[in-house]
């Protein structure tokens, strides 16, 4: 893996100091920044390849920090707190972080989700075989991680992106939530399958979905979501 950038936004020295000095000997190149308004000034003032943050920050919510990051930008971004609540990871992972470490943690388990959460953002090398998916009126473009509906922009993070190339891959077939776990997520995910639901719920408000009547992502009870197959939606 080529050297790649990562912008450690974490306000405890004796967490930040050894995790960027560990993260320099993996060969990452890191930059760290202290708080909230810190950390946005330098996100933006060298785009990195991937974000580390800290959800309790001295002068404000990291949550507030990646809600900023995402209007702008569909950069990696890992949540690092102290606090284990289902629901504060659920807040963070629906806002568009990539993936959720709770403290405390080894540096290598946190290396293997970075290069896990960095592999998947990346385009497939196969891409060029196949670079298109479309199922209908919604069209994914696997070079480019351009999603359109009716010809309109998606914008989708990097996980709600590889959720909807599983079930668009799987269109009319259901997918079950473990499977959408292992392939989104990888098999060394530990955390809660409501997480699909969350990114589900995100990909319907996104692509203008009604939850109650979808027209295009169906939740099939105890089991898992069906993308609708193309001759629904031609319907």
């Amino acid at each position: 893996m080529n050297r790649r950038a990562i912008l450690l936004i974490e306000d405890e020295d004796s967490i930040a100091d050894p995790l960027a000095s560990a993260l320099r000997k993996e060969g990452f190149d890191v930059q760290t920044a202290a708080s909230a308004v810190g950390g946005l000034e330098a996100f933006r003032a060298r785009p990195p390849d991937l974000v580390l943050l800290d959800v309790m920050l001295p002068d404000g919510d990291g949550k507030d920090v990646l809600r900023a990051i995402r209007s702008s930008s569909r950069v990696p971004v890992v949540m690092l707190t102290a606090r284990g609540e289902e629901m504060d990871r659920v807040l963070g992972l629906e806002l568009g972080a990539d993936d959720y470490v709770t403290k405390p943690f080894s540096a290598a388990e946190l290396v293997a989700r970075m290069r896990a959460v960095l592999r998947r953002s990346e385009p497939a090398p196969s891409a060029a075989a196949v670079p298109v998916l479309e199922v209908g009126d919604v069209s994914m473009n696997l070079e480019t991680h351009r999603v359109t509906r009716r010809g309109e922009e998606v914008d989708l993070t990097v996980k709600e992106f590889e959720l909807l190339r599983v079930l668009l891959e799987h269109a009319g077939k259901v997918v079950r939530r473990q499977a959408l776990v292992g392939e989104v997520w990888d098999t060394s995910w530990f955390g809660s399958t409501k997480t699909v639901d969350v990114h589900v719920s995100a990909l319907r408000r996104k692509l203008g979905d009604d939850p109650t009547d979808p027209r295009y992502l169906h939740t099939v009870r105890g089991v898992g979501f069906r993308f609708s197959s193309a001759a629904e939606l031609a319907e």
